[in-house]
Formats: structure tokens, C-alpha cells, sequence
């Protein structure tokens, strides 16, 4: 299983970015998604989850409202839109992949991890 993030990037606090993870070598219907951010000196934590079928989403409290995670099939990749950035929205943001239909917001419970992407929010 091969997760390739993309996207990331500096950008002024309320600005918007997307980010995406391309996923290969894995039946990507039978996995369920997370997004995950670690910032400096922090521990990494969920930001946003997905299941199999893109019909159950969970979103960590500090960007509810702010992204969006979605998924694409056809193309085996999952994105995260997000809006109205933050200061502390900047850290570098991990794609990974839980191989369960259900998704679950536990970072130790997802087998696959890409080498993730920064995204910064400064003024």
C-alpha cells in the first residue's frame, strides 16, 4: 500500500487550501481513510475520518465546520478542503489508511501512512 500526499502549502489565516492523498497497491474500496496533522513538539491527532463509501465522515472538533474530507473511487484518492485556516491549523498533515470498511479516529489503529505534507498559516 503506497499513500502519496500533495497540496500542502503556506497560506494567510482565513485562506483555503486542499489537500489529497493518492492511494495504490490496495483495494481502495475496502479501506477507510483519516486525515491526521502533527505540529511541532505535538503529538499527531486526528483531524478528519472517512468510511469505505464516503457516507460517514467524523471531524475533530477544532476544524468542524472548516474542512471537508472526501473520497473519490474512480480515481483512489481522498481529499481534505479547508477553509478559513488558522494559525493553528499548521503542522504537516498525514494520509491514512485503515484496512476496514469502518473508519475509527484512533491514530494507532490505521496500518498505512504517507510521508505527509505542510501546510503552514502565517501572516
Amino acid at each position: 500500500v503506497q499513500l502519496v500526499e500533495s497540496g500542502g502549502g503556506s497560506v494567510q489565516p482565513g485562506g483555503s487550501l486542499r489537500i489529497s492523498c493518492a492511494a495504490s497497491d490496495l483495494t481502495f474500496s475496502s479501506y477507510a481513510m483519516g486525515w491526521f496533522r502533527q505540529a511541532a513538539g505535538k503529538e499527531r491527532e486526528i483531524v478528519a475520518a472517512i468510511n469505505w463509501s464516503g457516507s460517514s465522515t467524523y471531524y475533530a472538533d477544532s476544524v468542524k465546520g472548516r474542512f471537508t474530507i472526501s473520497r473519490d473511487g474512480a480515481k483512489n484518492t481522498v481529499a481534505l478542503q479547508m477553509n478559513s485556516l488558522k494559525p493553528e491549523d499548521t503542522a504537516v498533515y498525514f494520509c491514512a489508511a485503515k484496512p476496514t470498511r469502518l473508519f475509527t479516529i484512533a491514530t494507532i489503529e490505521y496500518d498505512y501512512w504517507g510521508q505527509g505534507t505542510q501546510v503552514t498559516v502565517s501572516s
